[in-house]
C-alpha cells in the first residue's frame, strides 16, 4: 500500500512563521527592560508607567478589530499587515532617541497601532494559505517560531546587558538592535509573502455585529469565560519570586517555559487536524487548570520549574488551535473581521481578569487568585464539551 506524501507547507505560512518569530524576537527584546527605562533613564512614576502601558493595551484591542475589517473590506491583508510590522518597527527604534515622558507615550502609542493592524490580516493569510486538513499545523508552525522568537529576544538582550556596561546608553543600544530584527519582517513580507485574488469581491464585509452569531458567537462566550481566569503571566512571575525562585534564575525559567511551547506548537496543531480543534483545547484547558493548581499549591523552587514547562503544554494545545478553529466558523472573505473581533475581545476581557487576580491576590491570598483561574478554565472546558463546534473542528 502506498503511503501518501506528507504535503510541504505553503510558502505564505513559512514566510509569515518567520515574521512573527523576527517580530516576536524584536519585541521581547526590549520588554524585560522597558520598566528599568521608564524609571532609571526617563524617572517616570509607577501610576505614569501604569498609564503608558494601559494605553498601549487599550490602543491595540481598538486596532485588531479595525485592521480586521479593514483587511477584508480593502482586499489587502498582505499591505495592512505589512503596515502593522512597520510602525511597531519604527517604534521600536526610536526608542533610543527619546529624552522625554511624552515621547515614549507616543511611541508605545504608535507600536500599539502595529501590534494591533497586523495580527488579523496576518491571521487571515495564514487561514487562506493553509493547505486542506493542514489549518491546525498551520497555525501551530507560526506560534512556533513567534514563540522561539519570544524566547531568544529575552536571552540576546540578558547577554547585552552583560556585554555593555556604560550605564542608560546600554537600554538605548538594544533598542537600536531590536527595531533593526523587527525591520526584517518587512524584507519578508515584501519579498516572499503573496495574497490571493480569489476573494468574493461582490460582497463587500462591514463594520457591523453581523458575524457574532451562531457557532461563532458560542465559542466567543467560551473564550471569554476561560479568559476571566487567564490573568497576565507576570503573575506567575511574581508567585516564582514568592516561592524563593531568585530574579537571575526567573528569565532562564521564562526561555525553558517558551521552548518547550514552540517544540509542541506544531505537534498539538497537527493532532488537531486529525483529531478535532475542540479535543485538543479541552486538552490544553485541562493541563491549564492542573497547571495554575500547581501554582497554588507550590512551597519550593524546583515545583515552580516543573510547573512553568507544563504550563507550556497549554500554549502549545490552545493557541494557534484556537486561530484554526475561528477559520472554520466564519467565512472566509470575513475572517480578518472574525479575528479582529476574536483577538480584541480576549484583550479586552484581560482588564477584569487582571484586576479580580490582582484583588484576590491582596485581599485573600497568592493562592486564590489561581484557584479562580482553575475554576474558569474548567468552566470553559465544560461549556466546550457540550456545545456543537466538535464537528465543525473536524473539518480540516
Amino acid at each position: 500500500m502506498k503511503q501518501s506524501k506528507p504535503q510541504k507547507v505553503h510558502n505564505n505560512v513559512k514566510t509569515l512563521g518567520w515574521v512573527a518569530f523576527f517580530g516576536g524576537f524584536g519585541q521581547d527584546m526590549i520588554q524585560p527592560i522597558l520598566p528599568l527605562f521608564y524609571s532609571s533613564v526617563l524617572g517616570l512614576s509607577k501610576e505614569t508607567i501604569g498609564l503608558i502601558e494601559g494605553s498601549l493595551t487599550t490602543i491595540v484591542s481598538i486596532f485588531k478589530i479595525l485592521s480586521g475589517v479593514l483587511s477584508d473590506r480593502l482586499k489587502k491583508r498582505k499591505t495592512i499587515t505589512f503596515i502593522g510590522y512597520l510602525l511597531s518597527a519604527i517604534s521600536r527604534f526610536l526608542f533610543g532617541f527619546i529624552v522625554a515622558p511624552w515621547q515614549a507615550f507616543v511611541l508605545r502609542l504608535i507600536d500599539g497601532v502595529g501590534k494591533g493592524t497586523k495580527d488579523a490580516p496576518r491571521d487571515a493569510l495564514v487561514a487562506q494559505s493553509a493547505k486542506e486538513g493542514r489549518m491546525g499545523f498551520s497555525f501551530g508552525y507560526q506560534r512556533m517560531l513567534d514563540t522561539l522568537g519570544s524566547a531568544l529576544g529575552p536571552l540576546v538582550t540578558a547577554g547585552l546587558l552583560l556585554l555593555l556596561t556604560e550605564g542608560n546608553m546600554r537600554y538605548r543600544i538594544i533598542f537600536y538592535i531590536a527595531g533593526a530584527i523587527s525591520a526584517l519582517t518587512l524584507l519578508l513580507i515584501t519579498l516572499f509573502v503573496t495574497e490571493k485574488k480569489d476573494l468574493d469581491t461582490k460582497e463587500k464585509s462591514k463594520f457591523d455585529f453581523s458575524l457574532i452569531k451562531g457557532n461563532f458567537l458560542f465559542f466567543l462566550i467560551i473564550m471569554l469565560v476561560f479568559t476571566l481566569g487567564n490573568s497576565s503571566d507576570s503573575y506567575l512571575i511574581l508567585r516564582a519570586q514568592n516561592v524563593g525562585v531568585s530574579v537571575i534564575a526567573i528569565p532562564i525559567i521564562y526561555a525553558l517555559f517558551n521552548m518547550f511551547y514552540a517544540v509542541l506548537a506544531v505537534p498539538a496543531g497537527s493532532l488537531s487536524d486529525k483529531i478535532g480543534r475542540v479535543r485538543v483545547m479541552q486538552a490544553g484547558w485541562l493541563i491549564y487548570a492542573l497547571s495554575y493548581l500547581g501554582f497554588a499549591l507550590a512551597k519550593q523552587q524546583w515545583q515552580i520549574w516543573l510547573v512553568y514547562i507544563f504550563y507550556g503544554m497549554y500554549y502549545a494545545t490552545t493557541e494557534g488551535i484556537a486561530k484554526a478553529l475561528v477559520a472554520r466558523l466564519v467565512p472566509d472573505n470575513k475572517r480578518g473581521t472574525a479575528y479582529g473581533f476574536f483577538n480584541a475581545s480576549l484583550g479586552i476581557m484581560t482588564l477584569p481578569a487582571n484586576l479580580i487576580a490582582g484583588y484576590l491576590w491582596d485581599r485573600v491570598s497568592p493562592s486564590a487568585m489561581f484557584y479562580f483561574g482553575a475554576a474558569c478554565a474548567l468552566a470553559a472546558f465544560i461549556l466546550l464539551t457540550f456545545s456543537k463546534l466538535e464537528k465543525v473542528s473536524e473539518a480540516g
